[in-house]
Order: C-alpha cells, then sequence, then structure tokens
C-alpha cells in the first residue's frame, strides 16, 4: 500500500493565518505538529511504503522540511505545474506509483484533515483494503454527528464485504435535507479520502476521462528529478481538464463502495470549525497566545504576537496575525473567503505571503519599512545558504544570533555576534550559515527601489531561477 497525501489547498477560509504560499496544512492549528506532519505520522501502525506527497512547486521546500522533522525522509514529493484539481492529481500519483509495484493499493488522503481517533482510522482503513484489493474504489464516509450542510453526503446501498455498494452522491444538503439524512442512518459525510489499486483507478478514468489519462500519462514520462523533487511535465498537464475525482470517477462508476469512519474527523475548513474542534474555556472560548478574555463568550481568540483583549462579546472569530486582523460573526467565518477574493483582485500581498515568509534556507520577517529604507529580521537554518546575487540596493547586516560565513565579490569572512557587514551597491554576495545553531541577521536595505524582484541571481543550490524569490 503506498499513502498518497494530496497537500494542493490553499485554505483561504482560515485566512490570515492561512495564505497562499502558506496554507493551512502547513500550520500547527490543534496540535503541536502541523496539519501535514499530523497526516503523515497517523500512518504509524499501517503497513504501508514511503508515501507520496503531491503539492505545487512553490511549497516543496516545505513539506520535504516538515516530512523531515518528524523523521520521514524517504518520500516522493511530486510537484504540479498547475493546480488541476483531484482527478489529475491522483492520476499521476497513481501512474507513478505503478512504476514502483506491481499494481500498488493506494490510500489517498488529503493533507489538512483532523482525525482524533487513530485507531478508528486504521480500523477504516483495514477494512477497505479487502475491498480495494477486489477491485473496488473504495471511499471513506464519515459516520455523522450533526446535519452538517458544509459537506457533501453519500448513500450506501447494500452491504458489500466490510462496507457499502455507493448509492448515490449528493451535494451540499440545506439544513432540512442534512436531518432527514441524518435520520435515516442511510448517509455518510463525504469525506474525500479514497483506497483503490493504482490499475483500477486509471481503468475507470479512462472510461470517462480518456484525454486526462493521457496527458497525465505524457506528463509522467517526461518527469524530471530536481534536487529530489519530481517535477511534471508542465506542458502535457496542463492539457487535463481540472475536475475532482468525485466528479470525473466516484459519481459515474459501478465499482464505487463506501466504508463506514467514526473517527473524529475534520475537514477544519473554516474558524467556526476549528472553534468546534478546540478546547473551550468555562465560557465556551477557544483562545490560543496571549489573550485576555472578559464576558466574552463562545468565541474564538488567536493571537499571533501581540496581546488581544476582549471584552462584553460572543460567537466571535478574532484572529491576529502580523500583519492583518479578522473579526467575523463565528456563523459567517466561512465567508472570509470573500476578504481574500478582493485582496487577489486588488493584487494585495496579504493574500498570498504572511509578513514572516518562509524559503528553502530559512525565512525573513519585514520589520519595518519607509521611503527609502526596509528592514528584516532573516533566519537562516543551520547549514543553509542563501543564492549569490546582487541588487540596485545596499544592505546593512548585523549578526544578533549565531555565525554567518559571508561571501562579498572576492572576500570571504565570518561575522559574530554583534558583528555587522556593508554590501554596496551591485556588490555580488550570498550568506551561509556553518552553525548548528540558526543564523539571525538583521538586514536593513536603503535605496531608491527595495522591490523583492530586485535580484540577480548567479547560482542557487535551491534550483530556483524566478526572480519573485527573494534571497
Amino acid at each position: 500500500m503506498i499513502p498518497i497525501i494530496l497537500s494542493g489547498g490553499s485554505g483561504t477560509r482560515l485566512w490570515p493565518l492561512s495564505r497562499k504560499m502558506y496554507p493551512k496544512q502547513f500550520l500547527s492549528l490543534l496540535h503541536d505538529e502541523t496539519m501535514l506532519q499530523m497526516t503523515l505520522s497517523r500512518l504509524d501502525g499501517l503497513e504501508h511504503a514511503a508515501p507520496t506527497v503531491i503539492c505545487n512547486n512553490e511549497h516543496r521546500f516545505m513539506v520535504a522540511e516538515q516530512a523531515r522533522q518528524i523523521g520521514i525522509e524517504d518520500l516522493s514529493i511530486i510537484l504540479e505545474p498547475f493546480g488541476k484539481n483531484t482527478a489529475p492529481a491522483i492520476a499521476v500519483a497513481a501512474i507513478h506509483a505503478a512504476g514502483l509495484a506491481e499494481d500498488p493499493i493506494l490510500l489517498v488522503l488529503s493533507a489538512d484533515h483532523e482525525i482524533a481517533d487513530e485507531k478508528a482510522f486504521h480500523d477504516a482503513v483495514k477494512k477497505a483494503q479487502p475491498l480495494a484489493e477486489a477491485g473496488k474504489l473504495v471511499t471513506f464516509g464519515i459516520v455523522p454527528t450533526n446535519a452538517a450542510t458544509g459537506y457533501g453526503y453519500i448513500k450506501r446501498g447494500k452491504a458489500e464485504g466490510n462496507g457499502f455498494i455507493v448509492d448515490q452522491f449528493v451535494e451540499k444538503p440545506d439544513r432540512d435535507t442534512a436531518e432527514k439524512y441524518l435520520a435515516t442512518g442511510d448517509y455518510y459525510w463525504n469525506s474525500g479520502m479514497f483506497m483503490f489499486k493504482a490499475q483500477t483507478y486509471l481503468q475507470e478514468l479512462e472510461k470517462f476521462k480518456p484525454d486526462m489519462v493521457s496527458h497525465c500519462q505524457l506528463a509522467v514520462g517526461n518527469l524530471q528529478e530536481d534536487i529530489g523533487f519530481l517535477r511534471l511535465d508542465a506542458d502535457a498537464y496542463g492539457k487535463c481538464e481540472p475536475e475532482s475525482i468525485d466528479y470525473a470517477v466516484m459519481e459515474k462508476t459501478d465499482l464505487a463502495c463506501v466504508v463506514p469512519m467514526d473517527a473524529g474527523w475534520s475537514d477544519i475548513g473554516s474558524w467556526s470549525s476549528l472553534w468546534h474542534q478546540g478546547e473551550k474555556d468555562k465560557a465556551g472560548n477557544t483562545t490560543h497566545g496571549d489573550v485576555i478574555t472578559s464576558n466574552t463568550e463562545n468565541s474564538f481568540v488567536h493571537a499571533e504576537s501581540r496581546l488581544v483583549a476582549t471584552v462584553g462579546v460572543e460567537d466571535l472569530v478574532i484572529v491576529e496575525t502580523h500583519d492583518a486582523v479578522l473579526v467575523a460573526d463565528k456563523e459567517q467565518a466561512p465567508e472570509v473567503k470573500q476578504i481574500v477574493e478582493q485582496l487577489k483582485r486588488e493584487q494585495r500581498e496579504e493574500e498570498n505571503f504572511h509578513r514572516i515568509v518562509y524559503r528553502p534556507w530559512g525565512s525573513f520577517d519585514s520589520v519595518d519599512e519607509g521611503e527609502r529604507y526596509k528592514v528584516k529580521r532573516i533566519t537562516v537554518s543551520p547549514g543553509a545558504r542563501l543564492s549569490k546575487q546582487k541588487h540596485h540596493r545596499a544592505e546593512h547586516w548585523v549578526v544578533v544570533k549565531g555565525t554567518a560565513r559571508v561571501f562579498r565579490d572576492d572576500e570571504i569572512f565570518e561575522l559574530h555576534e554583534n558583528e555587522s557587514v556593508f554590501i554596496p551597491i551591485g556588490a555580488t554576495h550570498y550568506i551561509e550559515n556553518p552553525g548548528n545553531i540558526p543564523l539571525d541577521i538583521i538586514e536593513v536595505q536603503s535605496g531608491s527601489y527595495l522591490g523583492e524582484d530586485d535580484i540577480v541571481r548567479f547560482d542557487d543550490i535551491y534550483g530556483r531561477s524566478d526572480s519573485k524569490f527573494h534571497n
């Protein structure tokens, strides 16, 4: 069995914590581990081969680093040049997996689901495996706990092995319809998790979407390995029609089965769902960070960088980050996606990036900015280095923690805490961390233009060539 982890979501309904370049699967929302790490960790106890993660190009280093942090280095990371929804993503994973083993079983999981009861999850996976081996396309149906209107539903038919034949997939219902579904006991929430043989999925997909299979086969056939990552052929993959596995296959095939799962599942699709999942105080509040409440009830309050105090409010979502604050009625919190759409229309950075921006070598935090200056705190991971580059601005670096090895034109020297260096306009330079602890430096930029695209890169150990990537 090969686990396939889909990590392509953007999590817009959890803005401002979740951003396009740092979406919810990379966040620690309910636990110390991130959602991606929790997804990988809950595979422990199942017999499986090395996992495959499908993600977009911009997230590749975060996937690799978060897997490494929990001791997982044996995994394949396939890079989508474009988001094409789940049907093509699973197709390329199936084609790639078929080249690693003889018709393997795939366990398809999302990187951003919460599952509280791992034993129940394992039990459901083990029950599904005989059905998958028998040539069925298995989906996992979540035993509903309430008449939720935010999920699609699956109606079960007659029993089949450890599960049931799928009678019908239905769209998200209204409240009255959801209550009727709940009363019958024949409906499950559609989890978006699956198990099937690689060839079974491809054969069924070819019945309904033959062009998609052809494009995916070409995309995998021209796969390029890039410092440990697997890049799909962009021209071939770009011809795929964006479509979900439900629409492309599951709603049309006669091989669909559903295995019930009662494991404390949630897709953490909004701030209100995160409030439902979180620990609450006596007044029904879920808080995170430096929060003080008074006469506050049934609210979700998240503080990231400063004190947040509330007085006399109820049923609110309040989320503070370094560069944005969200205040919303808890029931209307999913509509935050409309704010994200407005940010996108206005081409504002807050749609894509946090003030703290993560890079393969570490991160940088834009601390202050004026007409002709910008101040950043740069953190370089042990053993990492920035690209060799030059700018049309000058830079001053002050080391505040760790040791920096600096390359400036033809000079090479080391800086220690409380030491600094000046990088003149046009000087070729880079910095690396030769130590065993993170390197923190304060960078002061000065000049007439301080945009992130002011960079001429000469070489980069991370394979980046796009000038939009600072450092």
